[in-house]
């Protein structure tokens, strides 16, 4: 479908597309080409959340009923994702190939499968690659290594901290694995995790992608740079105007998904990065992306997921007797930790654990929960405070 007919398309059948397009002052038929685009207001994912609020499910954004999609995703914000019938949706067949994924691979899928998309998308990807897919998730991670040693399993993708304490239980179990191949995202891949991971003899690449959108960038076997999947428009654009930017400067990362069942268009992932101003040096027409370079907004991700302020307002806010509160994040040995940090004069006695239960259930998290003097905490201090390095 051309990129006019898709408009056109959208708008009759996404009312909350036809009045963002009548908002910014433009008829369908006036978005043509892709640089009709840029006329087009960016559009971010606490937007993409109200809307929702607004006009539930999906801010009518949908251009399908929602009985005929394939499935529906929660990621936090909340926001619904849609994933519509089309065989490899999220589009990371071709990341997937370009880390050497083959068919007849045996592959452990590390990422969840319990409402967000991760798990799915990347089962989706593999099976069109014509891998076998072994939906693991994360946890049990004895069980997964004896099934990583008695299958043979040659391939990973999940988050690469979690390969790491897979890898080091099976030394700890003295199980030999087969792996020679892994796929990781949603997290950094530090060098020194890389080296770690590479001196057992498996080769990792890395990619980058979102809940709503997919596949948005992947490394070649220069391991420099994320490769554009052809399959969607992404642009790196000034984060006030909107606009793009030349190769080299930093900007948000906005992506058009070119889907006739959801109206995904100039989406502001919040993520920061440039185009590299060169050719990739494996011959590779795509342009590349030269990495994460930061989030537009407050949230930060944490073990894979985003953790917004607004989260942990909502939560705080079931907590009277915390005056004042902060979330810490920290790093240790590859593995994010999350501390609510209060102050709590009054604290009763069971405040820690009736607050790791409701992190636990509403934000998703599991944090430890600090108690601190209030001269620790000052009343200015930021709802999240990020502590990590990635040397």
């Amino acid at each position: 479908m051309e990129l006019s007919e898709l408009i056109q398309h959208l708008a009759a059948r996404a009312p909350g597309f036809a009045r963002r397009l009548e908002d910014a002052g433009l008829e369908p038929q006036e978005i043509a080409v892709l640089e009709d685009l840029n006329r087009l207001p960016v559009i971010r994912k606490d937007d993409l959340a109200e809307l929702q609020a607004a006009s539930p499910p999906f801010g009518g954004f949908l251009a399908c009923n929602p009985g005929e999609l394939k499935r529906i995703y929660q990621s936090p914000g909340p926001i619904y994702d849609p994933e519509p019938r089309q065989r490899d949706y999220w589009r990371w067949e071709s990341a997937l190939r370009a880390a050497g994924f083959r068919a007849g691979d045996l592959v452990l899928n590390a990422f969840g499968y319990h409402l967000t998309p991760a798990g799915a998308m990347f089962e989706e990807g593999l099976l069109a690659a014509g891998c076998a897919v072994i939906p693991g998730g994360v946890g049990n991670q004895e069980q997964q290594v004896r099934l990583l040693h008695d299958l043979g399993v040659t391939g990973y993708v999940g988050l690469p901290s979690y390969l790491n304490a897979l890898l080091e239980k099976a030394e700890t179990l003295e199980l030999p694995l087969k792996l020679e191949k892994a796929f990781v995202t949603a997290e950094p891949l530090p060098p020194s995790l890389r080296q770690a991971i590479n001196a057992r003899g498996i080769t990792v690449r890395q990619g980058y992608g979102t809940a709503e959108c997919g596949n948005l960038g992947y490394e070649c076997e220069q391991e420099e740079g994320w490769h554009i999947p052809a399959d969607a428009h992404i642009q790196v654009c000034d984060i006030n105007s909107g606009q793009p930017l030349p190769p080299g400067e930093t900007g948000e990362i906005v992506v058009t998904l070119f889907t006739p069942d959801y109206a995904l268009v100039r989406f502001g992932t919040g993520d920061l990065s440039a185009m590299h101003p060169d050719p990739c040096a494996c011959g590779r027409a795509e342009p590349r992306l030269t990495g994460w370079q930061g989030r537009v907004g407050d949230a930060v991700k944490v073990r894979g997921m985003f953790l917004h302020p607004r989260q942990l307002a909502d939560l705080m806010a079931r907590f009277p007797e915390a005056e004042r509160w902060q979330a810490s994040v920290t790093r240790r040995e590859h593995t994010d930790y999350l501390t609510l940090r209060l102050v709590a004069p009054n604290a009763p006695a069971d405040l820690r654990d009736r607050l790791k239960a409701a992190a636990r259930e509403t934000i998703k998290f599991r944090v430890q929960v600090e108690l601190v003097s209030p001269g620790d905490l000052p009343p200015d201090s930021p709802p999240i405070h990020d502590n990590r390095t990635w040397e």
